[in-house]
């Protein structure tokens, strides 16, 4: 029996990238994986929507469900919910994903930009977490693991991106309030966050292009290291703000190279860290 034989996993902005790989490790190991995100059509810029992973993830044997939704929104997460609860019949994995960024001071960040990331950041798995609770009590070994970082106040970390960073760790407090909240149910909630850059498209198109993603890590980093999270204990592994390069050396793996896009280039550290 594969380790996550019929457990669901609800992830959100699944449709590329992190969320991507996670949706595929998760589904490799037997779970039912639903695909929550926006995007329905194929941009060439960013690659990849609902439709794909969930036909990518079901053409290598596994299970999915493609679900579109804009987790600004409270109608539409409740009805992606909704959807799990009909096809599956349950939720016992909740994957915090969704992101958005602008690596921008104060003065030079958009209200709407500010509005853009504390709405999906913040106001975004707020809602997850809140219409999956109810259904992750019902789980024997339920799980919400957040893609946010370490809490670090120090002053270098807020210069240059504020309203980035402070949206972040928005995502970082939540679940600690969550794992004090649901201790009694033993609901899991913990952070997972890279120790380098990960290759995604808000990389390439965002931060520093095509240089930056050559001294980056694949995604896959980042799922193997949720798949040994997910596999634990929920009601004594809680609480904890996890590296993936720790998490994995903690299960005995101390090879990364692989992971690497170009395995000769020096490797960019991630913020936060």
């Amino acid at each position: 029996m594969l380790p996550l034989q019929n457990k669901t996993a609800f992830i959100t902005g699944a449709s590329r990238g992190i969320g991507k790989a996670i949706a595929c490790k998760l589904a490799s190991a037997g779970a039912n994986v639903v695909i929550v995100a926006k995007s329905v059509s194929e941009d060439p810029r960013l690659s990849g929507t609902i439709h794909s992973v969930a036909e990518e993830i079901i053409a290598s044997g596994g299970k999915a469900l493609a679900v579109q939704c804009d987790i600004r929104f409270e109608d539409q997460v409740k009805l992606a919910v909704d959807k799990t609860i009909d096809t599956f019949g349950s939720i016992d994995i909740l994957v915090n994903n969704a992101s958005a960024i602008s690596l921008t001071n104060i003065e030079h960040t958009e209200v709407k930009r500010y509005s853009l990331m504390h709405d999906i950041n913040v106001k975004g798995t707020f809602l997850a977490c809140k219409y999956c609770i109810p259904h992750l009590k019902k789980s024997d070994n339920p799980h919400i693991l957040t893609i946010a970082p370490p809490l670090n106040m120090d002053k270098k970390w807020f210069k240059e991106h504020t309203a980035y960073t402070v949206s972040k760790y928005s995502m970082s407090m939540l679940a600690i309030g969550l794992a004090a909240e649901l201790e009694s149910y033993k609901i899991a909630s913990n952070t997972l966050w890279p120790k380098t850059t990960i290759a995604t498209a808000a990389v390439r198109n965002l931060l520093g292009g095509e240089q930056l993603i050559q001294m980056s890590r694949k995604p896959d980093i980042m799922a193997d290291a949720a798949f040994e999270i997910l596999q634990k204990p929920s009601a004594s592994f809680t609480d904890q703000h996890l590296i993936d390069e720790e998490v994995l050396k903690q299960a005995g793996i101390n090879e990364f190279n692989h992971y690497a896009v170009d395995p000769k280039a020096s490797l960019f550290g991630d913020l936060f860290l």
